[in-house]
């Protein structure tokens, strides 16, 4: 009778090691969008992001962290600057500033930017988002791409739901209906899926593919929308109506970034 107590106990407690490993491997992202006004501004904070804040994360072990700009075009020239996070743990996000402020290293290297004038500040405004990784791909990959910067095509997309329950759809379409296979099986060289837990565009989820180039981007989307997968869960009954608006927004990496 000891033994088979014993056994048993040993087995809850292997059972709950794997869980809490399984859960400590579960990311959080955080998406960081800086909205600039001027070239002075975008120089400021790209300094501080490059020789300041991203350092100051890799010596906390967080990391890989991507830095992006919109894609230049004829007629927009956006100024912003997005900053991919990812975190082990929501209390490793909640400390993050904290344990930034006691940084000597990183208040020194950040000082232009951390003591800014308010009337000469480095952005006009930043949005942070939170992301809980989907199930379907729990850690965030690093595509391996070799094409200069400039000419990579980062994907970022959020499709938003008219409620939280079609969002719940939306998200399970991905994780058990196949839609993250999909792009598995066509290389579409995903860096990460979320679960916003707190934005501006609620109910939402977000997710960012990579490309060589624009051609190769195309090339995988006239895959995906001609293939068998997705000709038959389009129109499965169980994921109609989950995405009631769509925005699309194409990212190159900046020098500095980790991928």
């Amino acid at each position: 009778m000891k033994n088979k107590i014993t056994t048993i106990g040993f087995a809850f407690v292997m059972f709950f090691l794997s869980v809490n490993i399984q859960a400590q491997e579960h990311q959080f992202y955080q998406i960081k969008i800086y909205g600039m006004d001027n070239d002075q501004q975008v120089q400021t904070t790209d300094q501080y992001l490059r020789y300041a804040y991203l350092p100051a994360l890799k010596r906390m072990k967080i990391g890989p962290v991507g830095v992006f700009k919109p894609r230049p075009t004829d007629t927009t020239d956006i100024k912003q600057i997005y900053v991919l996070i990812p975190f082990s743990s929501l209390e490793q996000f909640e400390t993050l500033e904290t344990k930034l402020a006691a940084d000597d290293v990183f208040t020194k290297a950040g000082k232009p930017y951390i003591n800014a004038s308010y009337d000469d500040a480095p952005y006009h405004r930043v949005v942070s988002i939170l992301l809980k990784a989907f199930e379907g791909m729990p850690k965030l990959k690093t595509p391996d791409l070799d094409t200069p910067r400039i000419d990579r095509i980062y994907e970022l997309r959020s499709y938003e739901s008219a409620t939280e329950a079609y969002n719940r759809n939306k998200v399970d379409m991905f994780n058990n209906g196949g839609e993250i296979q999909l792009f598995d099986r066509l290389v579409f060289n995903a860096v990460f899926y979320g679960e916003v837990l707190s934005g501006p565009k609620m109910p939402n989820l977000m997710y960012m593919t990579t490309f060589t180039d624009q051609k190769s981007r195309d090339a995988h989307w006239e895959a995906f929308f001609s293939s068998p997968e997705w000709s038959k869960l389009k129109v499965d009954p169980k994921y109609q109506n989950n995405v009631s608006h769509a925005d699309i927004t194409f990212l190159y990496p900046t020098e500095y970034s980790d991928y």
